[in-house]
């Protein structure tokens, strides 16, 4: 083994992190008979030699000696070798028109090893077979004998875990042969059947759901309810496998991460990913798993529900109480699951509001969550309450601000709780006053109180708000964006803040100008201090300070309409926020909806992300907004939620409804 790896100039190569000389002590690693040094070992090949997906000159090189390794009986957990090669490859065909020549390269020569891997779908070692019946569908050239090896192999093989490899190597072959889909889909039907065990069934239904539909069981929600019952009451068929090693590794990490029952959740995920637009199977088919009496079950079909949500609009009233029911469970993992999944959905976790006040009434350890490192947060619970606008959350909330020690985050849940939440100002404005104006985190802390007290439109705290505006220094870390925060109050709290008049106006030559006279118009309302430094700004600046000065004089109305010659000049920027806001503002002033309508509806095509923003401006203008009430109900008629659904990140659910109510609001007003 090996031959020849020392007459390589691996010196003269490169990966992710400098000279490949390494590469050569990571290879033999992969053959150590120590399983940790086996792991140490993938881990760095993963993190160097083909890092994030990469292919360098050293991952090519790389790719004989894994050929080697996953060849010979003497290495032990092979399986995870073949992945790696599966992967080199993948990446290789899959990014090979768009960069460099490696990656093509490194598809070419994974796939002139391909018989290599017809060869491993027999192998003694159960986790080879497992990742060769993959590989060899990914990278074999003959569809005809690949589907007769897979053929052969599910009439011999016996241990399970390789059998559900058999059937999603099947419904990868019948998606990249259609030729030969025919008989692989056949093949699927039959698994997906009795006599086989729920397992497999339930694999061949995920399958056959991304690659023949229509070969699906009109029952198929109560059949794979039952499966994932019987599943859960009959121990898979399987090979022993070897204990891990605690090493500090990626790989490690995730190890530890993963699902209690990782395949349980790989059977699932793969069905609702082929189910895809089938919201209402989706929904009765997770109604079905939180109805098991497995927790594993119920703990990844919480899971699963958070990426419906995220993708699909829908009623889920009946989802979401279901999941509400979870936090009664005895089960940490399962209660911190359901947890963390209502408070990303704000308004849409009512119904589990009721379920949500028992878990912070009867378990008050929960309300804070501390930190070996770090501030203490808010807990999940009391988070999602709050974020639902039930009033109930302001008492616990109250019992919290009461609190020697308070999460600065607390502030930020209010502005959720509208009205309801008025009887905690007084506290609120307390502790606003208690902020030191020349720390380090004066803005963790600060800002928070402020977007409350602005949310409950308490006036009275506009002489703290001042302390904060006049008493920071100048070096303060940070001291821009607390001035920010601060300003928008005052301009929040308009007329009542008259008091802060002269420090607005005193403000209006610094580098806080723009959100200074925005506030003073708001407070104010006296055009002739505030479009003169509007103008300026639009005029000396760019980027980020142009588009903040068109917003602010599209708060004046008619009254900027001086501006609109710089204005229109936007809306032909090269930028396309630029364009964006200065269109805005045009139509925002009474400037000639001809040139901003167009602008505004080609940036709602462009960027979804814009989309908040254009309808509001819609919805500002009343009727005059009609010329774009088109998008709006196209919008509101969209099952798909507007964001990209490969995105991820914890406001999307959020951020997509309230552009529908916006949008709602905007056509009810229009």
């Amino acid at each position: 083994m090996f031959s020849g790896i020392d007459e390589v100039d691996w010196a003269a190569m490169r990966h992710a992190y400098g000279s490949a000389e390494d590469v050569p002590g990571l290879l033999r690693g992969l053959a150590s008979a120590d399983p940790a040094e086996r792991e140490i070992a993938l881990d760095a090949m993963y993190g160097g030699v083909h890092h994030q997906g990469d292919v360098y000159d050293s991952t090519l090189a790389c790719i004989p000696f894994l050929f080697e390794l996953v060849e010979s009986e003497a290495v032990q957990e092979r399986g995870g070798i073949v992945e790696l090669l599966v992967s080199i490859g993948q990446e290789g065909e899959t990014r090979a028109g768009i960069t460099n020549g490696a990656y093509a390269m490194a598809c070419t020569s994974v796939r002139a090893g391909a018989e290599v891997f017809a060869r491993l779908t027999g192998d003694r070692d159960a986790g080879v077979r497992r990742t060769a019946a993959v590989a060899l569908v990914r990278f074999h050239d003959e569809p005809a004998r690949v589907l007769g090896l897979l053929r052969e192999r599910i009439t011999v093989e016996r241990d399970d875990r390789v059998l559900l490899a058999l059937a999603e190597s099947l419904g990868i072959f019948a998606r990249r042969h259609p030729g030969h889909a025919a008989d692989a889909v056949d093949l699927l039907a039959a698994q997906s059947a009795p006599p086989f065990g729920p397992g497999l069934r339930l694999a061949a239904l995920g399958q056959l759901a991304g690659c023949a539909p229509d070969r699906l069981p009109a029952d198929l929600v109560p059949t794979v309810v039952r499966l994932l019952r019987d599943r859960s009451e009959r121990p898979p068929c399987r090979s022993e496998e070897p204990d891990r090693p605690d090493t500090d590794t990626l790989i490690g990490k995730l190890r530890k991460l993963r699902p209690s029952d990782e395949e349980g959740s790989q059977l699932l995920r793969t069905l609702h990913n082929a189910l895809d637009g089938r919201v209402a199977d989706r929904i009765a088919l997770l109604a079905g798993q939180l109805s098991s009496p497995s927790v594993a079950d119920r703990c990844n079909a919480v899971w699963m529900s958070s990426g419906l949500l995220r993708g699909w609009r829908a009623d889920y009233r009946e989802l979401v109480t279901l999941i509400g029911a979870q936090l009664d469970t005895p089960e940490d993992r399962l209660r911190e699951a359901a947890e963390s999944f209502l408070g990303d959905l704000f308004a849409l976790a009512a119904p589990a509001a009721d379920h949500l006040h028992a878990l912070v009434v009867s378990r008050p350890e929960l309300r804070v969550r501390q930190w070996e490192h770090g501030a203490p947060t808010v807990g999940e619970a009391v988070k999602s309450l709050a974020r639902t606008g039930d009033p109930r959350a302001v008492p616990v909330l109250a019992e919290m601000l009461a609190a020697p020690v308070v999460p600065d985050e607390l502030g930020n849940l209010i502005v959720h709780l509208g009205p309801a939440a008025a009887p905690l100002a007084p506290e609120l404005r307390r502790r606003l006053s208690a902020v030191p104006v020349d720390a380090h985190q004066t803005y963790d802390r600060a800002a928070p109180l402020l977007h409350a007290l602005t949310a409950l439109r308490d006036t009275r705290c506009v002489p703290e708000v001042l302390r904060l505006l006049l008493g920071m220094p100048d070096e303060l870390r940070a001291r821009d964006v607390v001035v920010k925060t601060a300003v928008e109050a005052l301009g929040a709290f308009g007329p009542a803040a008259h008091e802060a008049i002269p420090t607005l106006r005193g403000l209006l030559d610094t580098e806080s100008a723009i959100d200074a006279a925005a506030a003073l118009w708001l407070v104010e309302g006296d055009s002739s201090a505030v479009l003169p430094v509007l103008r300026r700004e639009l005029a000396d600046a760019r980027g980020f300070r142009s588009r903040a000065a068109a917003e602010a004089l599209g708060l004046l109305g008619p009254t900027a309409r001086a501006a609109l010659p710089e204005l229109y000049g936007m809306t032909g920027s090269d930028d396309f926020r630029e364009r964006l806001d200065g269109a805005c503002a045009v139509w925002r002033i009474g400037g000639d909806p001809d040139v901003a309508v167009p602008v505004l509806r080609a940036a709602w095509a462009q960027d979804p992300d814009t989309r908040c923003a254009i309808a509001a401006c819609a919805a500002d203008l009343g009727p005059a907004g009609a010329p774009l009430h088109d998008l709006l109900r196209a919008e509101l008629a969209e099952r798909r939620r507007h964001q990209d659904p490969t995105a991820r990140y914890s406001s999307e659910v959020y951020q997509d409804e309230q552009l529908l109510r916006i949008c709602r609001g905007a056509l009810e007003g229009g």
